[in-house]
């Protein structure tokens, strides 16, 4: 799209003189006609998102008539301020996540944002445009919740809190154990605001995640539009009061949700990418509440809960009241080399013998390649054991059928080490020592046994050729949780000491 500047107006234009957005250093959005005939449909595909031209279904001209009638804004996409370019979507700013090239659309040199092209291309010759019309809003309605269950006390602790988080538009941090029903603690506050007319989002970090919880969701609120967002997912209602997405669509958001619930605050990449800990922000309204969920939050966040810089709630107990699982450490040699050789730790294939014919395990493995020569290992066993990755295009239908029982072993890398949840599961790390497997994705993955209430227990073993700090520190951390319940009486049993 290019533009003339008339009367602090952009006019489309196809003259010579027409120029990107990104050339013009301001302008105007005209004032809005009430008389003008808008379309409902462009109202209900951007109120409350930021969208590039060609993420909306109309021709660039009927996107202008709604600029020219004070209805649409045009923002820019990619600009240049003194040295550095900045993604007007995304806040990048680091120069080597932006590429020139000779763009095909605007026939000149043109610099985009390789941050965020996943979501599609957003550059120098392509604007951002928002919805100025009036914004679609929920009237307050009271929608049925099909869950009867009793939430334990920490539980409704936990819940209770969330309310008043909401109506007082606060933050507030849930910390909470692996399988201490996080997600059964959400379901009263987000129907209290629903019921009040508010918007909610559910953002996490992995589509894994958002996968687990649709069915869940769907069947607590049976009568409520739920709209699933995730990278390849089906067409979804644009407007619905509860948004289950990962962090990654929340770019295509801004001042959408009254409530916004991070759960696995911690989790990667989120943690770790700023321009994801954006987007929650810019799809948030101005005055909204934001919670955060997580069993293992960072040491910074640890230290402001501790002073009370940090509004939290711990529930360090399993809402079945068993302790969590502790870890046991088994050295296995040089496991590498013996995998090249052919066969498989002699501790590992023991404790496997164990199980398989009774319990399903999951095997964490530190990369892709072992993932693919431990399955071949294993299948000597049972020819149904399998693997799973972050690129393995079968992923969801894999945990389907081994949730199913027809796959006795599962082998992982770590996108599985968390929002899943399979019974009686007994969980093995092989190459626990490699670096992946930080304090916080072990505490994670210790955390996949003992979630049933009929199968509240489970072995977790680390398999490793040398005790790292993150080994310990995970077991450290699930020692100090079984603790702090015990202390508080959240538990009926001692905990079972590891070995």
């Amino acid at each position: 799209m290019r533009f003339v500047l008339q009367n602090h107006m952009l006019i489309l234009s196809s003259d010579s003189k027409a120029q990107r957005i990104h050339s013009f250093s301001s302008w105007e959005t005209p004032l809005q006609d009430s008389s003008y005939q808008f379309s409902a449909e462009l109202q209900q595909l951007l109120s409350g998102k930021k969208l590039l031209p060609d993420e909306l279904p109309f021709p660039h001209e009927f996107l202008h008539e709604h600029y020219l009638h004070g209805y649409l804004s045009y923002h820019y996409g990619v600009t240049k301020e003194k040295y550095a370019h900045i993604c007007h979507r995304c806040g990048n700013t680091n120069p080597h996540r932006f590429h020139t090239y000779n763009c095909a659309r605007c026939q000149q040199m043109c610099t985009y944002c390789r941050h965020c092209i996943q979501m599609g291309r957003v550059s120098q010759c392509t604007p951002l445009l928002t919805w100025t019309g009036s914004q679609v809003t929920f009237s307050p309605y009271a929608y049925e919740i099909n869950w009867t269950n009793t939430l334990s006390p920490p539980q409704q602790e936990a819940s209770t809190k969330l309310i008043e988080a909401i109506y007082q538009e606060q933050s507030l941090l849930i910390w909470a154990v692996c399988g201490a029903g996080k997600t059964e603690m959400l379901f009263q506050a987000i129907h209290a605001a629903i019921c009040n007319g508010q918007r909610v989002c559910i953002a996490t970090p992995r589509t894994d995640v958002v996968l687990e919880l649709l069915p869940r969701f769907r069947r607590v609120f049976p009568k409520v539009p739920i709209a699933a967002l995730y990278g390849g997912a089906p067409p979804q209602p644009s407007l619905a009061p509860v948004v289950l997405s990962t962090t990654h669509q929340l770019l295509r958001y801004e001042q959408s949700f009254d409530v916004m619930i991070v759960d696995e605050v911690d989790a990667f990449p989120y943690s770790m990418d700023p321009m994801l800990q954006h987007a929650v922000i810019q799809a948030s309204k101005n005055q909204h509440a934001i919670m955060y969920v997580t069993a293992t939050p960072s040491a910074k966040w640890q230290q402001e809960v501790r002073q009370k810089k940090r509004a939290a709630v711990i529930i360090p107990a399993r809402y079945h009241r068993q302790p969590l699982p502790v870890p046991r450490f088994q050295w296995c040699g040089t496991y590498k080399k013996q995998i090249e050789k052919g066969f498989l730790p002699r501790q590992m294939m023991s404790w496997i013998h164990r199980y398989l014919t009774e319990k399903p395990i999951m095997l964490f493995v530190p990369n892709v390649a072992l993932v693919e020569q431990v399955v071949i290992l294993l299948q000597q066993l049972h020819p149904s054991i399998t693997g799973v990755h972050a690129e393995d295009i079968d992923r969801k239908e894999k945990v389907q059928a081994f949730r199913g029982g027809k796959i006795p072993l599962l082998v992982t890398t770590t996108i599985l080490e968390r929002g899943v949840t399979i019974e009686a599961v007994q969980v093995a790390v092989l190459g626990a020592e490699q670096d992946i497997f930080t304090e916080s994705a072990l505490v994670q993955i210790a955390g996949r046994a003992g979630r049933s209430i009929r199968e509240p227990t489970g072995e977790v073993v680390f398999f490793h050729h040398g005790k790292t700090t993150a080994m310990l520190l995970a077991k450290h951390h699930i020692e100090k949780m079984n603790k702090q319940a015990k202390e508080r009486g959240m538990v009926d049993h001692a905990e079972m000491p590891s070995m």
